[in-house]
C-alpha cells in the first residue's frame, strides 16, 4: 500500500519510527516532512498529506503532531480526506470500519511507539464496512444540505 506520512517538528521522532515500521511491513512510504527539528507549522504538512490523498497518489495517510489535534483538523479541511485522531487500536479499527477514514492521526506527546504501531496495524488491516455507513460517509464529503436532521 502507498502511504503518506507527515508531521510537525514535535512528532519528528515518531514519524521516523512509524515510517520505518511501515516500510518494514512492505509499504511504500511517501515522507512529506519535515526532515529536521526546525519549528514548522502543522497545517502546511496536514494540507500536503490531504492533497496526496485527494489526488490519489497515496491510499492512506499518517498525520502526526504533538497532540494529533491540529494536524487532524488541517487534514480534514480537504473533503477527500477523512482523518481520525486515535490513541488506541479500537478507535483505529472503528475509524476504518464505520467512517472509511483514510488518514490516521496521532499525538506524539500522548502515544508511545508501540501503541502507535498497534493503532496503525488495526487501521491498515480493517476494511470499510459499507452498507449503512456509506450514506453517512457520503455526507462527510458533501456536508452542505438543506435537509434538517431527523
Amino acid at each position: 500500500m502507498r502511504i503518506a506520512i507527515a508531521s510537525d517538528h514535535a512528532a519528528l521522532a515518531l514519524k521516523s519510527a512509524v515510517a520505518d515500521y511501515l516500510r518494514a511491513g512492505g509499504h511504500d512510504v511517501a515522507d512529506l516532512g519535515p526532515h529536521d527539528e526546525t519549528s514548522v507549522d502543522y497545517p502546511d504538512y496536514g494540507y500536503s498529506l490531504a492533497a496526496a490523498i485527494a489526488d490519489g497518489s497515496v491510499e492512506r495517510g499518517v498525520a502526526l503532531c504533538g497532540s494529533g489535534i491540529g494536524i487532524s483538523i488541517a487534514v480534514n479541511r480537504n473533503p477527500a480526506a477523512r482523518a481520525a485522531l486515535v490513541s488506541e487500536p479500537l478507535s483505529a479499527r472503528l475509524a476504518r470500519e464505520h467512517n472509511d477514514a483514510n488518514v490516521i492521526a496521532m499525538g506524539a506527546r500522548l502515544i508511545g511507539i508501540e501503541m502507535a504501531k498497534a493503532c496503525i496495524d488495526a487501521f491498515l488491516s480493517t476494511e470499510f464496512g459499507g452498507d449503512r455507513h456509506q450514506r453517512r460517509v457520503d455526507k462527510l464529503s458533501n456536508p452542505i444540505t438543506t435537509k434538517e436532521p431527523a
